[in-house]
């Protein structure tokens, strides 16, 4: 009698195994693959022209990916942008410390996706190599990518006992790395607002401590001093 050969594993089989079996992360059921957030990770999201002034400036960060922009996105249309994973429940903390930094304002550019949501899940090539960056023609891509069986709760950006800068073993500090995002945020607020305008209102006066860039964004920027 003859036996039914077995189907070859697909591409998207491969990519939620991958993430499902080696980083233990939840999955989608859907084409293309999704990583389900408020589960094992948070996920903190920011226009890309920011996030990477963020990663200049904060060398722990954990995992970080890169989304072109289009279909995955929250409030930013088609522009690309960045997601760094912090601890789950991250996201629901993410308004008062916005609001304790006085940074509220800021509320459109720099969001979180936490329980019950979702992110696009970049591709991951069998040779072990993340395929992202940001020349992948994926739709999303890793930057800083995971490594399985180190993602755990205690190395994602948290608040609380046990947080720090993250050279001492502990999870990076979560209000240091918004403090950063908000900051960045607000400078390229600025930036993208000075080259949509054809005369300078605030001539050479530098943007992100000029008073007219702390009347835009509608707070006092408390971020810039921690």
């Amino acid at each position: 009698m003859a036996r039914a050969l077995p189907r070859p594993r697909s591409p998207l089989s491969a990519v939620r195994r991958w993430y499902e079996e080696e980083m233990g992360w939840p999955t989608t059921g859907t084409e293309p693959v999704e990583l389900l957030t408020g589960v094992c990770f948070d996920a903190l999201e920011m226009p890309a022209d920011a996030g990477i002034a963020v990663l200049q400036r904060v060398p722990q960060t954990g995992p970080v990916a890169f989304l072109r922009g289009g279909r995955g996105g929250k409030h930013l249309g088609d522009r690309p942008k960045l997601l760094m994973l912090i601890a789950a429940g991250g996201a629901e903390e993410l308004p008062g410390i916005l609001e304790w930094l006085e940074w509220g304002a800021l509320a459109a550019d720099l969001t979180a996706r936490g329980a019950g949501e979702r992110m696009p899940a970049p591709a991951w090539p069998s040779g072990g190599r993340a395929s992202g960056g940001f020349g992948a023609r994926e739709a999303a891509g890793w930057v800083r990518p995971p490594r399985p069986g180190y993602e755990a709760e205690n190395s994602l950006p948290t608040t609380g006992l046990g947080a720090g800068i993250g050279d001492g073993g502990g999870a990076p500090d979560l209000v240091r790395l918004v403090s950063a995002a908000a900051t960045e945020c607000h400078r390229a607020r600025l930036v993208r607002a000075r080259n949509a305008q054809s005369d300078r209102a605030c001539g050479d006066q530098a943007l992100a401590f000029s008073n007219a860039s702390r009347i835009s964004a509608g707070t006092r920027p408390r971020s810039l001093t921690l």
